[in-house]
């Protein structure tokens, strides 16, 4: 089992080329792993005009369900009160959205399901 110093490592890797990878699809990073109060922004993207939250969730395998399926109305609550946060705190006033970045299977082999939009802000 791993430790959780080598599951933070490996949840940072695995955001790092979750940002790289949403970069070759025309996203700009702006920041990473943004504490706020109640959460955790882990991709602050652009997407043009728009203002990209991005949620990366990792699972080896899908046995124990998709990693879209971890994104459950309470995390979205926890997001959503995450962003305006981040927003308040850097006076920014711009269009925002949520997107779920899903990344199965181990390096190398990785695969990535990009839900752009994924749920709004209420």
């Amino acid at each position: 089992m791993a430790t959780p110093r080598d599951a933070r490592a490996r949840g940072e890797a695995i955001e790092r080329l979750a940002a790289a990878w949403l970069a070759e699809r025309g996203l700009d990073l702006v920041a990473a792993n943004q504490h706020a109060k109640g959460g955790e922004l882990d991709l602050v993207m652009r997407d043009g005009e728009t203002l990209v939250f991005v949620e990366v969730r990792h699972r080896a395998d899908a046995r124990h369900g998709h990693p879209l399926e971890t994104v459950t109305p309470a995390k979205q609550r926890r997001l959503v009160r995450a962003a305006r946060f981040y927003l308040q705190r850097n006076r920014l006033s711009c269009a925002c959205r949520f997107d779920v970045l899903a990344v199965t299977g181990q390096w190398p082999h990785l695969e990535f399901d990009w839900v752009a939009n994924a749920f709004e802000a209420h």
